[in-house]
């Protein structure tokens, strides 16, 4: 599983309520959730993402509340992966459940820039700056946990005969 694109910036303690905030959690509609993710950080985000494109965070990401709408909307986006320094624990886990692919490597979330060219190999945990020709290494998911975010989360993946 991979993804390209280009590279949003974010900064440490990025909140669930940054992120989604709680004000439109009046449906439970992914895609129209979406419409305003990152809104009160980032307002152009969802007008500037790409399907594939990466968000790039310092520590505690996904902080706060332990909405899984916080990954939902994220994924829904387009977002191809997000790299961070660490995850707040249940966004971790709500990620994984939801399958969007994360990745914490600090090194890459100090070093990439915003709107730099990101590839990332989850297989090999290879984080590629196309922009700057620098590669960073994160530690890959173990298998299962790969086979749960590449079939969409852990409830299609239960559905599908189940990943463990």
């Amino acid at each position: 599983m991979n993804t390209k694109g280009k590279a949003f910036k974010y900064p440490d303690n990025v909140d669930t309520d940054v992120i989604i905030p709680a004000r439109y959690l009046n449906t439970s509609n992914a895609a129209e959730l979406s419409l305003h993710c990152m809104e009160d950080i980032d307002s152009d985000f969802v007008k500037n993402v790409q399907p594939g494109d990466v968000m790039v965070a310092g520590w505690n990401f996904g902080c706060g509340s332990s909405r899984e709408h916080a990954p939902l909307v994220i994924k829904t986006c387009g977002t191809g992966c997000v790299i961070a320094k660490s995850f707040a624990r249940i966004f971790y886990r709500n990620a994984i459940n939801i399958g969007l692919p994360i990745l914490e490597c600090p090194e890459a979330a100090d070093e990439i820039s915003a709107q730099d060219e990101i590839s990332v190999d989850f297989n090999t945990g290879e984080i590629y700056n196309i922009t700057t020709g620098k590669k960073y290494f994160a530690q890959p998911f173990p298998s299962f946990i790969q086979s749960i975010i590449q079939k969409g989360g852990l409830l299609a993946s239960l559905k599908d005969g189940g990943a463990l």
